[in-house]
């Protein structure tokens, strides 16, 4: 398994006491292997307690929909309120790629489980 990560693990957050928490399943539906990520918020003093505490719920959540937590967990120290339009995650990636293939890549692959707004 892959340790837990922290985001900008040195970089000194003022924290609002709230950490989301980034986890990532891996389950078969309907015959094919698919993975989910899945982000929580907890309320901890920083995003190691919060990381213990969120990969404990998701070995919960794994045996509850039959999947397997494959060990990623990533920790974001919010440093706004929870509200309304708050940051609750946020990933930064350094990648030579253009707009479009980075979506392409990463994000729009045509294997997304999800519905489109009309």
């Amino acid at each position: 398994m892959l340790g837990p990560l922290l985001l900008w693990q040195r970089m000194a957050v003022e924290s609002s006491g709230w950490v989301a928490v980034r986890c990532v399943f891996r389950l078969t539906i309907e015959g094919s292997q698919v993975y989910e990520e899945r982000v929580t918020l907890w309320h901890a003093r920083d995003a190691d307690t919060a990381i213990v505490r969120a990969e404990a719920e998701a070995e919960e959540y794994a045996a509850g929909i039959d999947a397997e937590y494959v060990g990623l967990a990533q920790g974001y120290v919010l440093s706004d309120a929870v509200a309304d339009g708050a940051e609750v995650f946020s990933l930064l990636r350094t990648s030579p790629l253009d707009a479009e293939s980075y979506l392409d890549r990463y994000f729009a692959t045509g294997a997304e489980r999800q519905s489109q707004l009309e």
